[in-house]
């Protein structure tokens, strides 16, 4: 399968501008969706590269369609589904994290819900972005969901085989994750020395998701090897100045760190 047109962006950018930045949004964590639908469009006008849309959790059927229908007809970048399971998929979207949850201990996650969704994915011409999926403690609803076999903390090296299982297996894009709020279970982003080792370890574009809340942990994840930040729960519950407000910055971070990248290059 040859890249589609969001691949492309995604590494497109990569190459030109050294990192990126996605927002993620979770309709169902929003009080209605005209909140959300603003949120997603804040955060685009203030410089994310993509909007996801997803959760782990109840995104799906008439409201999962009606809110990516509005996102789309509001932002001028790409809308990527990030699925929680195989109601996740809607026609409104560029593109679907095609994801393998690659240590979940349900082989269920592994293929068979790939398999279930596939004919829906193919049939709204939705573009399939091959990604590799690791859960990082303390993983949050995900991990609960997906039967995970948690990647400890202070093990990177077990992350960075993982990472690279994923790319043999011909995944195109690795993600690590924490959960969302890892905060909320006494802990915190992706631990740099993991997203080293990961890096390092792969070719691939690398995602790191989970927990990034400021400024100082948006520069180390970048510093530490990401090439793209995912960043979510820090905009529920915003209004629409703070979420553009927090976009610009995390927008203006990627760009300095990705510039100072493409330098050590």
């Amino acid at each position: 399968m040859r890249p589609g047109k969001v691949e492309l962006y995604i590494n497109e950018i990569l190459q030109s501008k050294g990192a990126m930045f996605f927002s993620l949004l979770d309709p169902v964590d929003y009080k209605d969706e005209e909140s959300a639908i603003r949120t997603a469009r804040d955060c685009a006008r203030g410089g994310a590269d993509i909007v996801l849309i997803g959760g782990s959790v109840g995104v799906q059927g008439s409201m999962l369609d009606s809110i990516t229908k509005r996102i789309k007809e509001e932002v001028d970048v790409p809308v990527v589904l990030f699925p929680g399971n195989v109601a996740t998929v809607t026609q409104h979207a560029d593109a679907i994290y095609f994801l393998s949850v690659l240590n979940s201990r349900n082989p269920y996650w592994h293929v068979q819900a790939q398999m279930l969704a596939v004919p829906l994915v193919r049939s709204f011409s939705i573009e399939p972005l091959p990604v590799g999926y690791i859960v990082v403690a303390p993983g949050g609803t995900v991990g609960w969901v997906a039967d995970i076999n948690m990647v400890p903390r202070e093990k990177p090296k077990i992350a960075a085989m993982m990472a690279m299982t994923g790319e043999y297996l011909g995944e195109r894009i690795i993600v690590t994750d924490t959960g969302s709020n890892p905060q909320m279970q006494g802990s915190g982003p992706i631990p740099n020395e993991m997203i080293r080792a990961v890096k390092s370890a792969i070719s691939v574009p690398y995602i790191v998701g989970g927990g990034i809340r400021s400024i100082k942990e948006l520069r180390s994840v970048y510093a530490s090897g990401a090439d793209i930040a995912q960043i979510g729960a820090v905009f529920e519950g915003s209004n629409g100045h703070s979420s553009f407000r927090l976009s610009q910055q995390f927008s203006k971070v990627a760009k300095e760190e990705g510039a100072k990248k493409l330098r050590r290059m």
